[in-house]
Parts: structure tokens; sequence; C-alpha cells
């Protein structure tokens, strides 16, 4: 089974089971945002493939929206608590023990923008998993990292569908004059 297939029928199962659609963009939000699953999961590209399908189909945007956002907000949650938890021990776990770097890059990334970085780092592919692991083995502080945690989840649940969503609502009725 091929990625381009996996897509496709992700795509096409939420486009025909519109009832499943928040558990799986939740589902979805979550892997990526974990930082042992986002290597696994291709979750940036069915997600904006699911925004997409609601622009098409005419699914309820919101539900999915809340669901990317919570998602996207636990994963980060899990993979700050893990870091806190785990500290150093989690770069001789697997994937990180066999991608050292993207633990380093996180670590620069921190080490540079602090909280800022948190809230930036979402929307860094590889960063996103990272950012927050590094986060929890630096001790940021809960209260700080779960304000911007919140808030930049529920920008990226937004940017991740919305363009598909509205887009091609915005293209069609300009396009039908």
């Amino acid at each position: 089974m091929t990625l381009d297939h996996i897509i496709s029928l992700t795509m096409n199962f939420v486009r025909n089971h519109q009832v499943w659609g928040p558990p799986i963009v939740f589902f979805l939000a979550f892997g990526e945002s974990i930082a042992f699953l986002s290597l696994l999961i291709p979750a940036t590209v069915i997600l904006i493939g699911i925004g997409a399908i609601i622009g098409e189909s005419g699914i309820t945007f919101w539900p999915l929206w809340v669901a990317a956002s919570a998602g996207a907000f636990f994963g980060d949650w899990i993979s700050y608590w893990f870091g806190r938890h785990y500290k150093e021990k989690v770069a001789e776990m697997w994937p990180l023990s066999r991608n050292p770097q993207m633990l380093v890059r996180g670590q620069h990334f921190f080490d540079r923008w602090g909280t800022v970085g948190v809230f930036i780092g979402r929307f860094f592919g590889p960063l996103r998993a990272t950012v927050p692991l590094v986060a929890g083995i630096c001790d940021m502080p809960s209260k700080p990292f779960q304000a911007v945690n919140l808030s930049s989840a529920i920008l990226w649940g937004f940017l991740m569908l919305a363009p598909g969503a509205f887009g091609l609502q915005w293209i069609t009725h300009y396009l039908s004059f």
C-alpha cells in the first residue's frame, strides 16, 4: 500500500462517512503532534486534502477545526509531558535514537526562541513534534507552555483546513459570475 493510496482512502472515507470526519481529523492532528508518531503519519497532506473536501462537499467546517485544534493541542501536551518526565532519555528512544538531529534541531530552535519558539515551531514540519518535547526536557513552566500550545493549535488547525474549505468556495462563488 503506497502513501498516495493511504491518503486517497482516508480522504474518500471522510467524504463518504462525514460523521467520522472529526475523530479522524483529531487522530491525524494528534499523531502529527506526537514526537514519536509524527514521523509515521502523513497527516499534513491528508488534513489539507480534507480541507479541500470540506469546500467541495459541504461538510461542516467547525467540528473539523475543533477536532484538528484539539488533536494538535493534546499531541503537544503529551510530547511536553513525555519530555518533562523522561528528560534526556528520550534521545535513546526510537525513532529519535535513529534521527538524533531532530532533537538537536528542536533544542537549538527552543534555545534561540523559547516560548515564542513553541508557538512558531508548530508551523514547521519536523520542529512541530520536537519543540514541545524539548520544552518539557528544559522544564519550561506548564502554564506558559499550555497557553502557547492552545493558541498555536487553534491557528494551526484553522490553517490546515481553511484554505481548502473556504478557498474552493470563494473561487467557485466568484467564478460563477
